[in-house]
């Protein structure tokens, strides 16, 4: 039971970590947190091997939705980064455009272009 009650300790804390509403700022510190309590609970699923005993399945049938609402909140998570990088690259694109309108203008000034090879 031992080995299981770390991992269930762990999965708590992410949970816990997850499910808890971060204003943005904080969002990168968040998520190293999350990076590393994913890396403790890897080690800690690394080690325990069967046979499992009664309290062992029990805490595992315990851990299964727990888990289930971790992998949704990290994809939610993922999403709000996802957009908020997108975001950031439109506004650089929008100002590069700002800063230098006639970029995307071609240059031929009129000029013949033999396309024949």
């Amino acid at each position: 039971m031992n080995r299981l009650n770390s991992l269930y300790d762990v999965t708590v804390k992410l949970q816990e970590l997850v499910t808890s509403k971060i204003p943005d700022e904080e969002r990168q510190e968040k998520i190293d947190k999350v990076n590393s309590l994913l890396k403790e609970r890897q080690v800690l699923l690394n080690e325990i091997k069967p046979p499992y005993t009664e309290e062992e399945k029990v805490v595992g049938k315990r851990l299964l939705p727990i888990n289930e609402e971790i992998q949704q909140n990290l994809g939610e998570l993922f999403n709000q980064v996802k957009t908020d990088m997108a975001t950031v690259k439109k506004k650089k694109d929008s100002n590069n455009k700002y800063m230098n309108p006639y970029k995307s203008l071609s240059n031929f000034d009129g000029m013949f272009m033999d396309h024949k090879k």
